[in-house]
């Protein structure tokens, strides 16, 4: 903390942040995770664990006249085995809808993977300050997104005037969930992925439950969905089911019907969008496992690889073509009943002709200029004209 300014500390409490489902008391202060305490007690592993606590699309928002604002922030650095050093996690400001800076804070803890056996350890660090000055002195609503890639500890929060939650605009709530690519895998920054572009294009307010490597159907997701206020939900199911093999074409179908069922028990007419698979030439006809290529790892390059083999298609295994057909045919047959129910083919925001022009680097994720794209279709399917969310 620096001594140039009358600091006022004002304790970080969930009325001041949007975006997280759960406010987790620590020793040094708060945790956010984007999924209930009643969820993660049935999180069956470290992967899901660490991606719902990664806090993408979770912002403190509040209003003051302050000029200067300081956060105390203790986040969890990854590192994998063998790989050059991830770059810092960025904080993005936002002043009155308008972005304002940009970031990081060094230190803090440090989580070790080695993707060759699973295995991770973590050494404890230090808590980091985030600064920003200069702000004009008048009222304004002060937005502060968090790093989507980085567990983040909320530590304390200062300023040099007083800070009171920001008012209700009247937005819509948007509650989405997806895989990593939802999550914001290589995204330029929090409000970057391409759920934050297209909620930030549509004038909503975002709950993004995009969960790196666990959008798996799992029952307590659905239930966390059905229980959080929304006015617009949309679900991206497809890649991680592929990726981790996790089913076959018989426990697929009903998993589907159970996870809307779910969802719809909380939120009976609310429009509720699925959406199928972006393009991933890789899973396209060849099932999972995805497994990845550590070849190049040293150099920074990392590529994932199909394990699956064509043939087993036959024996029920996914691919996401199959999963495509599927996804398109359960929502015409529940729409019978449901007029608020909608489908968008995930090739309609990212198709051959993208890949052509925008390949994706590791054969699985999109990169910054991908999000960017994805994020503006999604605005003008969903949010327009004849779009589900319009």
């Amino acid at each position: 903390m620096t001594a140039d300014h009358d600091w006022i500390t004002t304790p970080i409490t969930a009325d001041l942040l949007r975006g997280a489902l759960d406010l987790e008391p620590t020793e040094r202060g708060v945790l956010p995770h984007r999924l209930p305490a009643r969820a993660r007690r049935q999180i069956p592993d470290g992967q899901l664990a660490m991606a719902e606590a990664q806090p993408s699309g979770v912002r403190l928002v509040f209003r003051t006249r302050a000029t200067a604002v300081e956060l105390d922030t203790l986040p969890t650095k990854l590192a994998y085995v063998g790989a050059p050093p991830r770059p810092d996690g960025v904080y993005e400001w936002v002043v009155d809808g308008r972005p304002t800076g940009r970031a990081s804070v060094t230190g803090g803890n440090a989580m070790t993977i080695d993707m060759a056996t699973g295995a991770a350890s973590t050494r404890p660090g230090a808590v980091g300050t985030l600064r920003f000055d200069g702000l004009s002195d008048g009222v304004k609503d002060v937005e502060i997104w968090l790093p989507h890639n980085e567990t983040t500890e909320l530590v304390a929060l200062r300023t040099d005037a007083p800070v009171e939650p920001a008012p209700d605009r009247g937005r819509k709530v948007w509650l989405h969930h997806g895989s990593s690519i939802s999550h914001g895998s290589d995204a330029a920054g929090p409000t970057s992925t391409w759920p934050a572009l297209a909620a930030t294009l549509a004038g909503v307010e975002l709950i993004n439950l995009g969960l790196s490597g666990s959008a798996l159907l799992d029952p307590f997701t659905a239930r966390a969905m059905g229980d959080t206020a929304a006015d617009l939900i949309s679900v991206k199911i497809g890649i991680n089911l592929v990726n981790t093999d996790a089913m076959r074409m018989r426990a697929f179908g009903p998993a589907v019907h159970g996870f809307l069922d779910t969802v719809r028990d909380g939120h009976p007419t609310t429009p509720l969008l699925v959406v199928s698979p972006l393009l991933c030439p890789i899973h396209e006809d060849t099932p999972g496992p995805t497994a990845p290529d550590l070849s190049d790892l040293g150099a920074g390059r990392l590529r994932f690889l199909a394990m699956g083999d064509p043939a087993e298609r036959a024996n029920g295994k996914l691919t996401l073509r199959v999963i495509r057909d599927e996804l398109a045919r359960i929502v015409e047959q529940r729409a019978a009943e449901d007029p608020n129910l909608y489908h968008l083919d995930g090739l309609d925001l990212y198709g051959e002709a993208d890949f052509a022009e925008l390949p994706l680097p590791d054969q699985v994720h999109p990169d910054a200029a991908t999000h960017r794209r994805i994020g503006e279709r999604f605005a003008e399917l969903a949010f327009t004209a004849q779009g589900a969310f319009a």
